[in-house]
């Protein structure tokens, strides 16, 4: 047991997953090995043998923790991967907020009870030019709240085109039932026209709900209704209209030479009642569901008892602060991991390809190459828009790609590439520059088995 425990191949597993952990793990692998050769007459167990079972029971355990990883997909928002990295002042607030007390539901001039929202209210009016907003744990979470406050029991007007799955099966038809509304389905899958939203309104009518097609794209014989259309139909009839605008965009993506993505503040501009959004999206900050909007429905929505199940914690709130605080300036978006991974141009992935063949090819050099990619925005934003990009293409010498990835991502910190053909390839964009050394030595060490 003292041996095993002493080995350094395994002493290493207990600063990630704790002593008792991996002294558990020992206990159950000696006692399996005395079962067997008592019970079975099997050959007593070598201590190498033993500490090659113990390496993959507990790197399996780790695996099943939250670990560090560098993503090498290409893919800028991996839902799989956690989607946005925070910027350094979202962490240093969530830090500064974390380790203390905070004013988080106090009012520090009145020293009465406060509201936790209020701590971000006045940045999302800055940064959308809504009257006011609110913070939940999620989009989906803001989508039931929105339903749930304003259309239980009564209808929704939804065109047919609107009826999308996302990632992780979530659906809005299933979140419409399950909030207690009705659905009520106008126009067809590819036409849809103000007039069928006008034919089906009614008495039980609560909601014209529109969705942004942020993970699919329809095209050719097509026609729907814009936004300020339906906001005029919803204002003439007294009727609340809402968006579920998903990424949450909050500067045009053009600007790094991708199509334009539909803005907040173009939503709300388009005199929308209420937008929905994720905050761990094109906004860059922690995962949040954001509802932005009219003073009124927001207000409805904050004096209703679910909102305490889908609250927010102080860490959240502190993080999702700082990151919209960057929004005020040029240089402060530049600071944005996301946006920082956007600006990054071809040539520059180039360079940083090369060092990486340099300094991980040694004596394998042959194995490496620098190689054009195309990146992919992810997180259901701009589907059918690629981003140049360059990387590293890795082609094993066991000839095995699927084994050479897999021993890419058992290393600490996990490596993440992505298939192609015969080959492992790494590309450079959604990889922070200053990890390039450890992404060298990590490459390095697999190439030496």
């Amino acid at each position: 047991m003292h041996r095993l425990l002493a080995d350094p191949r395994i002493a290493s597993f207990a600063v990630r997953l704790g002593a008792t952990t991996v002294k558990r793990a020992v206990d159950d692998v000696l006692r399996a090995a005395r079962s067997n050769t008592q019970t079975h007459g099997s050959d007593v167990a070598t201590f190498d043998a033993l500490v090659a079972e113990l390496v993959e029971r507990l790197a399996a355990e780790e695996s099943e923790t939250m670990l560090d990883v560098l993503n090498a997909t290409g893919v800028l928002l991996h839902t799989n991967l956690g989607r946005a990295p925070l910027p350094a002042e979202a962490l240093d607030a969530m830090r500064a907020i974390g380790d203390g007390y905070s004013n988080l539901e106090f009012e520090l001039g009145a020293g009465v009870r406060g509201s936790r929202y209020e701590r971000v209210s006045s940045l999302l009016r800055a940064t959308t030019g809504a009257q006011d907003g609110l913070v939940v744990n999620n989009c989906a979470a803001a989508v039931l709240l929105i339903l749930d406050t304003f259309a239980r029991g009564r209808e929704v007007i939804v065109s047919r085109n609107a009826l999308v799955e996302i990632g992780g099966g979530f659906r809005l038809p299933d979140v419409l039932e399950r909030s207690g509304a009705r659905l009520v389905e106008v126009g067809t899958t590819n036409r849809v026209y103000l007039r069928d939203f006008e034919r089906a309104l009614g008495i039980d009518t609560a909601l014209l709900f529109r969705t942004h097609a942020s993970n699919f794209s329809m095209q050719g014989f097509v026609a729907d209704v814009e936004a300020r259309e339906l906001a005029a139909l919803g204002r003439r009839v007294g009727v609340p209209v809402v968006e579920d605008l998903g990424s949450g965009a909050l500067i045009d993506l053009a600007a790094y030479g991708l199509p334009h993505e539909r803005t907040v503040q173009e939503a709300i501009a388009d005199g929308l009642d209420l937008v929905a959004f994720s905050g761990d999206k094109l906004l860059g900050g922690p995962q949040a569901g954001i509802i932005v909007g009219r003073s009124a429905p927001i207000a409805r929505m904050r004096a209703n008892p679910m909102l305490r199940a889908l609250r927010v914690d102080k860490t959240t709130l502190a993080a999702l602060a700082a990151t919209l605080r960057l929004y005020d300036r040029a240089a402060g978006v530049a600071r944005i991991p996301l946006y920082a991974m956007l600006a990054a141009t071809v040539t520059e992935l180039e360079q940083r390809a090369h060092a990486l063949v340099a300094a991980a090819g040694g004596a394998d050099s042959a194995l490496l190459s620098v190689v054009a990619t195309q990146a992919h925005v992810g997180g259901g934003a701009l589907p059918l828009a690629a981003l140049p990009s360059a990387g590293v293409s890795i082609v094993p010498a066991g000839g095995d790609p699927n084994a050479f990835a897999a021993t890419l991502r058992r290393a600490r910190p996990a490596l993440v590439g992505r298939v192609d053909g015969d080959a492992v390839v790494l590309d450079l964009r959604t990889i922070p520059p200053e990890r390039d050394g450890e992404l060298a030595e990590i490459v390095a060490a697999a190439l030496r088995g």
